[in-house]
């Protein structure tokens, strides 16, 4: 008679799921659990047949991420961080935008649950509890958001904030300017909460370059002598702005990023930022589904970020 990957489960002490991922993700699986099921397979001489597998333990061998907008360069980094980890193992991984729109976003995971075996939902905008239902439905991981009892990867928005905040203080800037993302936007929530007081809240502004380049029109106004962007996008908006109305950066007003995108070393002056761990948060998101899918807990985890200072900050005049 042949033996049947419930034989080797049965011996292995796991479950069916976990010996189909120990032999088609190994790095969805831990090592130790990963090394008994292969001592099991070699001594029953098991033959693992992977349509009879997928059949068996409903399991696809897929992974699926939703991202707000693949044209914003901080997204792609945090997929390739997901593709890295999940192609270690051996699984392939379905991608998607939700262009912004939350309603988007739950149809979207809603229909990646029949064809992958978990998803991870980056920065989303939508309530708690569709998040919450969402998870019920499939094992879900967040990035860049908090939802109790739901997985999630962090990268340290408020400490990041409070980082340009004191640089920005130490080179003798005493007003500044925050050019706001959106509302709705945990991520704006916690750097304002970094801000802690110490600059003028200005607006919600789309989180691109147009958006940036409206904000700095605006933040004009206040007298500023330096201006906080919520994201790289925002502040090349803002550069270009100041540039055409020939206001020098960062003689006569410094400005500071958000994420350190590739383009924040390329634009003129190089933008001082905050480094946002996103390839590395990309690779513990599939670390964490890994571990939903093995029946482990919700777990959260916060990355650290990193002030980068470059040629966009520097004493105002006054100071000089």
């Amino acid at each position: 008679m042949a033996v049947t990957i419930r034989d080797v489960a049965r011996q292995a002490q796991v479950s069916v799921s976990t010996v189909s991922r120990a032999l088609s993700a190994p790095g969805l699986v831990k090592e130790a659990t990963r090394q008994r099921v292969l001592e099991v397979v070699a001594g029953l001489g098991y033959q693992p047949n992977r349509a009879a597998r997928s059949l068996i333990t409903g399991r696809t061998g897929n992974l699926g991420i939703v991202v707000p907008d693949l044209l914003n360069p901080f997204f792609p980094s945090v997929l390739r961080g997901v593709q890295t980890r999940a192609g270690e193992a051996g699984t392939s991984v379905f991608f998607t935008d939700s262009r912004e729109d939350p309603d988007t976003e739950a149809q979207l995971v809603r229909t990646m649950s029949a064809q992958v075996d978990g998803v991870v939902l980056c920065a989303s905008l939508l309530s708690d509890d569709t998040i919450a239902e969402l998870a019920a439905l499939t094992p879900l991981v967040l990035i860049n958001r908090i939802v109790p009892g739901v997985s999630s990867v962090l990268m340290d928005s408020a400490s990041g904030m409070d980082q340009v905040v004191t640089h920005l203080e130490a080179l003798g800037h005493k007003h500044h300017v925050y050019l706001g993302g959106p509302a709705a936007a945990w991520s704006n929530n916690r750097r304002i909460q970094g801000l802690a007081g110490r600059a003028h809240l200005l607006g919600s502004f789309d989180p691109n370059f147009d958006g940036g380049y409206r904000a700095a029109e605006q933040a004009l106004k206040t007298g500023a002598t330096a201006f906080i962007a919520y994201n790289d996008l925002i502040a090349l908006g803002a550069l270009a702005h100041l540039a055409e109305r020939g206001i020098k950066v960062p003689d006569e007003i410094s400005v500071t990023g958000f994420d350190d995108i590739l383009y924040a070393t390329m634009c003129s002056p190089p933008l001082t930022t905050v480094h946002m761990p996103t390839e590395t948060a990309g690779e513990v998101a599939v670390d964490l589904l890994a571990t939903l899918l093995d029946g482990g807990p919700a777990e959260h985890r916060e990355l650290p970020t990193t002030l980068v200072v470059r040629g966009s900050t520097a004493k105002p005049r006054m100071s000089v």
